[in-house]
């Protein structure tokens, strides 16, 4: 085999290729025992029948075709690894020239890692907001939870907002019962807007024994887009008691004795929170700057495979819950084309840090343990509900188990790149990594004790 390089760009390359018939050979002879497999000739054996008869049956250029379509990928690595390429994604392939008993020739376009000139971390200094909190994000945590305890009291009034009502339904179309249009004794929340339009207006004023007639249009089912009469009967009403803000509530809904104690803790998780915010938010301005410093070029094969990849995750997820692309643009009020162009940045910025990131694994020569490695597919299979072999059996299967190890690598890389950065808030003071480290041991052992 001989090849030669061609750079069209710092992203993407061209090889020329030539294979001598000879070398063509193994593939040729393994094509012809693989075709002789799988066509049957009376009086010959499955495997054994003679390369002239299988050229009769399926033509030479059948089997000319499968040990070049063999020999291609064999002969591109040979290339990549003789002229040191670290290729991205997959090669657009031509043939140039192949006729039976001459060299194969053929080119092969593909995206390659560009060789970056990184900046020092150390040199990046990124500015996040003050850790702030105000009195009423306390307010609001406790709202919270006092909504978790409250009780349900059934009152001999008419339903208002926020009351919880037991009720009956009825859909009709034109004096038809709508299919699946009935349901009883259902609990439902006066103006969450949960169940049909028009319901949570016709409820309020509406006392147990009460009813009433409203017109909703459908969504869903043989009637879709058409108006139904709804009949509902109200069952009972209840309204909703909170419990008072006192320490026997404190003790009821934590392991504190006080309100105080209470209050203090969730100040507590609530600046946890606010601060892995800002370390979020000065990895996003640290990655931000060094791709802009190196200034890292976005190879188009690789994007386009990414959106592809994206659209096609879109498309999944609206599927499971039962929309379809149509819907959810109509809903979010954009085209297609602004999807795809907002899948294109979205993709292009993150295949720009991948790149970053490698290049810095490299320079480190950031190694992977199989601790490591093991560790993120456990935590993989866990979001997957799946058994931690199944799921990697699965990975290998699919040939994913790589894309999750560079994973792992670029993890590893980024948090390096975060150890070495200046950060500071918008008040002037510095913000450290150990403050992460504190809350989230104490966040892991809190998790364990209960």
């Amino acid at each position: 085999m001989k090849s030669t390089v061609e750079t069209l760009s710092p992203t993407r390359v061209r090889l020329a290729i030539e294979v001598p018939f000879v070398e063509l050979e193994p593939s040729l002879k393994k094509a012809y025992r693989e075709i002789g497999q799988q066509v049957q000739v009376p009086g010959f054996r499955r495997g054994k029948i003679p390369a002239a008869v299988i050229d009769q049956r399926v033509g030479r250029g059948t089997v000319l075709n499968e040990a070049v379509q063999e020999a291609i990928p064999q002969n591109i690595l040979a290339a990549v690894r003789e002229h040191d390429l670290k290729t991205l994604g997959r090669p657009e392939v031509e043939i140039t020239e192949f006729n039976d008993g001459d060299s194969l020739n053929f080119t092969a376009e593909v995206d390659v890692r560009p060789e970056l000139t990184l900046p020092d971390p150390a040199t990046v200094e990124v500015t996040v907001d003050e850790l702030q909190i105000d009195e009423s994000e306390i307010d609001e945590q406790v709202k919270n939870l006092r909504e978790r305890f409250a009780t349900l009291k059934t009152v001999e009034r008419a339903a208002a907002e926020g009351d919880y009502v037991q009720i009956d339904l009825n859909a009709t179309v034109d004096g038809e019962d709508v299919p699946g249009g009935s349901a009883s004794n259902i609990s439902h929340e006066v103006g969450s807007k949960q169940l049909l339009p028009g319901l949570d207006e016709a409820l309020v004023g509406l006392a147990a024994g009460d009813d009433t007639t409203f017109t909703t249009q459908l969504v869903g089912g043989d009637f879709a887009g058409r108006d139904a009469e709804v009949a509902v009967t109200v069952r009972t009403v209840k309204e909703k008691e909170l419990p008072e803000l006192d320490d026997d509530f404190a003790q009821m809904a934590s392991e504190f004795d006080t309100i105080d104690e209470l209050r203090a803790d969730l100040r507590e998780k609530v600046s946890r929170g606010k601060r892995v915010e800002q370390i979020y938010a000065a990895r996003d301005k640290a990655l931000e700057q060094l791709v802009a410093a190196a200034e890292v070029p976005a190879p188009e094969g690789i994007v386009r495979e990414e959106v592809e990849s994206r659209k096609q995750a879109m498309v999944d997820q609206l599927e499971r819950i039962g929309a379809s692309m149509e819907e959810y643009l109509a809903a979010e009020e954009k085209t297609e084309e602004q999807i795809d162009a907002e899948l294109a940045e979205a993709a292009t910025e993150g295949v720009k840090i991948q790149l970053l990131l490698d290049t810095l694994a490299d320079a480190e020569d950031t190694q992977v343990s199989d601790d490591e490695f093991g560790h993120e597919i456990v935590h993989r299979a866990q979001r997957a509900g799946m058994a931690p072999q199944q799921y990697y059996d699965q990975l290998v299967r699919s040939g994913a188990a790589a894309a999750v190890f560079g994973d792992v690598r670029r993890g590893k890389a980024l948090a390096s790149v975060m150890e070495k950065i200046k950060i500071k808030d918008t008040a002037g003071n510095e913000v450290t990594l150990d403050a992460l480290r504190a809350e989230s041991e104490q966040a892991h052992d809190h998790d364990h004790e209960h």
